[in-house]
């Protein structure tokens, strides 16, 4: 299993595990697959989207 860190962006992160996707979606960031999520953050696209960036990675780490 590929560790995710809060700095990788979203378009790493689906690309090291697209695992992770499903985790994402269920969680409110349904626009994955856009131009700008890519080069954000997971801790950006959190803070966007008004998540705690902490309870988020250990939704991804206990996958």
């Amino acid at each position: 299993m590929a560790e995710i860190t809060k700095e990788m962006t979203i378009g790493e992160i689906l690309r090291t595990a697209p695992d992770v996707a499903p985790i994402l979606m269920e969680a409110g960031m349904h626009c994955l697959g856009c131009p700008a999520s890519q080069a954000e953050s997971l801790e950006e696209a959190a803070m966007v989207h008004g998540m705690n960036v902490d309870t988020l990675m250990e939704m991804i780490n206990n996958r």
